[in-house]
């Protein structure tokens, strides 16, 4: 990094979860909760749903015991400074970064999360598919948004979600703020999904995140949604096209393990201004 620049940063999304990547392979960057809500709001900073800290996991000191010290690592941070065990829209995009900065290979590789490794496979269209690990129901609940209750399951997919499947119509809903949860069940919050099936194998999604608010997407949940979406059919295993308001992703849920695919997008590139960096 040369003296009289700040920071490298490069700008990505996901079906329109945005993300402000961060190249830190050696773990040099003080990355705060301020420096991070100043980055993600969109008056003061670049604007995005998170911050990815690109750092191999032996340089990070809370990476999992269970990752490899020279795999990379997504440290990832939502837009209030939390952190996150598992994102999968930022996966996706983390993977496109890599290669495009040829610190991967095109193909498959692997990618350390605070949920542990997710092989990544990124195709010839751009497209990108992560390895979500196993799903897992862990409860049932309730919730609420715009007059109308809604019963959801409770999935751990790396990180906690409520997916709550009706037939209300989606536009309906007013998910400024956070909807409630059950805080003896979900004791560090929970990200909620709001599912509507359509025809076939299709399904609508609106997402609440935790540390976020409403995204235009959210890769976990639309695992979670998957999850949901089968269940209510009776099923425990197939697969779902998930329509959320950035776009379309594709999820499969096998008895082991679920994947995700869909797009990656680098929009941006450039450095952080030194005297705003050592500001926030």
């Amino acid at each position: 990094m040369h003296s009289s620049q700040g920071p490298e940063f490069v700008k990505g999304h996901g079906t329109q979860n945005d993300f402000i990547i961060l190249p830190d392979p050696d773990g040099e960057l003080a990355l705060t909760d301020e420096r991070v809500q100043a980055l993600c709001d969109p008056h003061r900073g670049l604007g995005a749903d998170g911050v990815l800290r690109v750092i191999r996991a032996g340089a990070l000191e809370d990476a999992p015991a269970d990752v490899p010290a020279d795999v990379w690592f997504m440290d990832y941070r939502n837009a209030d400074g939390s952190i996150a065990e598992m994102c999968g829209n930022g996966v996706r995009v983390f993977a496109r970064y890599l290669v495009d900065a040829g610190l991967a290979a095109p193909g498959e590789l692997p990618v350390g999360t605070r949920a542990g490794v997710r092989p990544v496979r990124i195709h010839d269209d751009g497209r990108v598919t992560v390895d979500m690990g196993q799903a897992k129901i862990f409860g049932e609940s309730t919730t609420s948004a715009s007059g109308h209750s809604f019963a959801g399951v409770a999935v751990d997919v790396g990180n906690p979600h409520l997916a709550c499947v009706g037939d209300v119509d989606l536009a309906e809903l007013d998910l400024k703020t956070a909807p409630p949860h059950d805080h003896h069940l979900f004791p560090h919050g929970v990200n909620v999904e709001f599912v509507r099936p359509l025809e076939g194998d299709h399904i609508q999604m609106r997402v609440h995140e935790r540390g976020v608010g409403e995204t235009r997407s959210c890769g976990t949940g639309t695992v979670a949604a998957t999850v949901a979406a089968l269940r209510a059919a009776g099923a425990e295993t197939g697969r779902r096209v998930v329509h959320v308001l950035g776009g379309t992703v594709e999820v499969e849920v096998t008895a082991t393990t679920s994947t995700l695919t869909g797009p990656a997008v680098l929009v941006a590139r450039g450095n952080l201004d030194p005297t705003w960096w050592q500001r926030p």
